[in-house]
């Protein structure tokens, strides 16, 4: 049995792709990303194979490449693309995966289904990577109720940001859900920044209930 994590995050942007390289790096996991909105520049992939130090092999190749960076419903309307949600089915590792979604839960991958929509199929553990700043207490608590309406099974929280200890005991409290630790913003953002970073702020064990 390995570990499999699913990535998301309560807005896009909130920085769940940095996020998955650390995780990706302190489990030796592989990483997939089902659906890449958006080619120009450095992709999440290649963010995450050189920030996390993953090998090439590592990194499985996404299903869709879209190349308009907007929600993956209209990015592949206008690359007159067909995306089919029920096709997309977790690779097989002999390591660690660390799958990352696209946006937050109800990003529309078709007109009529979200992403929540292939979580709650798959039944994978989500960690949710949620801002410290304002506002995250409504989003972060909104997207757990999401979450648990479509029974997908939550690990817990990852908060990306200064420290917020009021913002963060109350999501835990009232999303009755396990806060995982906290990510800095880093400058620089390196790979020994952030595999530093995660270890001072995270602890291994927090992700043992995550074996599937």
């Amino acid at each position: 049995m390995t570990h499999r994590f699913v990535i998301t995050g309560t807005d896009t942007n909130i920085g769940k792709t940095v996020f998955s390289a650390a995780l990706a790096d302190a489990l030796g996991a592989c990483y997939w990303k089902p659906v890449q909105s958006g080619l120009e520049g450095e992709t999440d992939s290649e963010t995450v194979r050189r920030l996390g130090r993953i090998p090439h092999e590592r990194i499985f190749s996404e299903t869709w490449r879209l190349k308009m960076p907007a929600s993956p419903h209209l990015a592949a309307r206008i690359d007159n693309v067909r995306i089919v949600p029920e096709a997309l089915s977790p690779p097989t590792s002999q390591f660690p995966l660390i799958i990352e979604g696209a946006g937050g839960l109800l990003v529309p991958l078709t007109e009529s289904k979200v992403f929540a929509d292939v979580f709650a199929r798959w039944q994978i553990p989500v960690i949710l990577c949620a801002r410290t700043g304002l506002g995250t207490i409504n989003h972060t608590l909104l997207s757990l109720e999401a979450m648990r309406y479509r029974s997908i099974p939550v690990l817990g929280v990852a908060f990306i940001g200064d420290e917020q200890a009021d913002s963060q005991s109350i999501i835990a409290k009232l999303g009755q859900v396990t806060s995982l630790g906290r990510l800095p913003f880093l400058d620089p953002l390196t790979p020994d920044t952030l595999r530093q970073a995660f270890q001072d702020h995270f602890e291994i064990a927090c992700f043992e209930r995550g074996m599937l």
